[in-house]
């Protein structure tokens, strides 16, 4: 049976995955260090993904896993950060899974607009795959490459998904720009003002692509 793992499902992502996936026959495994705070099926396993014995530990309890969604993410200050904890995270997972998992047929990754350089500047509309990588670092490319290094020759493959912002629902979250339009939106009433763009005219003329989760 398709067992899928979900690896930070209490995210915004993460939790639009479980939601799309409960209704369907196929097994559910929640990935995240805190249980999740909604109803959901699916069996929850409380991973630290930088911990490599935590891996090993939890992981090895779905040897049927057949397809994982990696959604975990950990912000830092920094983009040479970013690398090191986010690589970290998704090598102990991919690692572990293909070593306790012997029919692991695809993993997901899910990337965002960063990967065409919108935290930097303007880019070319519409952004293309084959369009250049910008100067990095840049933890998308170095995910990217490991598995593309790491997939040659094995019975599974990947997919990288790079919606830009994605709204869905999440609580105690702050990467959802849903939840912050509600909490301007809700301050703005609160205050009896006009709940007017706070930002300059050049950000609410930007073009700009919100994917539902």
């Amino acid at each position: 049976m398709k067992t899928v793992v979900v690896a930070g499902a209490v995210g915004v992502i993460g939790r639009g995955v479980l939601a799309h996936y409960e209704p369907r026959g196929v097994g559910l495994v929640a990935v995240s260090r805190r249980a999740p705070d909604f109803p959901t099926r699916a069996r929850h396993l409380a991973v630290d993904l930088l911990d490599r014995e935590s891996c090993e530990v939890l992981l090895a309890q779905v040897p049927e896993a057949t397809h994982l969604v990696f959604a975990a993410y950990q912000e830092k200050p920094t983009p040479a950060e970013l690398v090191e904890v986010n690589l970290r995270m998704l090598k102990n997972m991919v690692e572990v899974m293909e070593k306790h998992a012997p029919n692991l047929q695809h993993v997901t990754l899910m990337q965002g607009g960063k990967a065409y350089g919108v935290h930097i500047g303007p880019i070319p509309s519409p952004a293309k795959e084959s369009d250049p990588r910008h100067m990095p670092p840049n933890f998308y490319y170095d995910q990217e490459d490991f598995l593309r290094e790491r997939s040659v020759g094995k019975s599974w493959s990947w997919t990288a998904l790079r919606p830009e912002g994605v709204a869905g629902v999440a609580v105690g979250n702050p990467m959802n720009l849903l939840m912050v339009i509600a909490v301007y939106g809700t301050l703005a009433k609160a205050l009896g003002v006009p709940m007017s763009f706070p930002g300059p005219r050049a950000a609410f003329d930007a073009l700009y692509q919100i994917t539902d989760t």
